[in-house]
């Protein structure tokens, strides 16, 4: 696929549990957990959650990378 029709097509898809036609901006701190001791896929927003899965996986596949990995400066 051509690199401008990954760019329009990549990260297009509508969110199973939510319908949205765009990757959601989940902007929450902390994530429940499934139990006492037992972490589910996301803990802290800073660590790790959905919408920065999303971008990760954007860009890797726009780069035609193995994986991607985003960070905040925090400034």
């Amino acid at each position: 696929m051509e690199f401008g029709t990954r760019v329009l097509h990549t990260g297009r898809e509508v969110d199973s549990v939510t319908g949205a036609a765009a990757v959601p901006i989940y902007q929450v701190s902390t994530f429940r957990q499934p139990g006492p001791n037992r972490s589910g896929p996301y803990d802290y927003a800073r660590s790790g959650n959905p919408t920065r899965q999303a971008l990760e996986a954007i860009v890797a596949d726009l780069e035609q990378a193995l994986g991607y990995a985003a960070a905040q400066s925090g400034v």
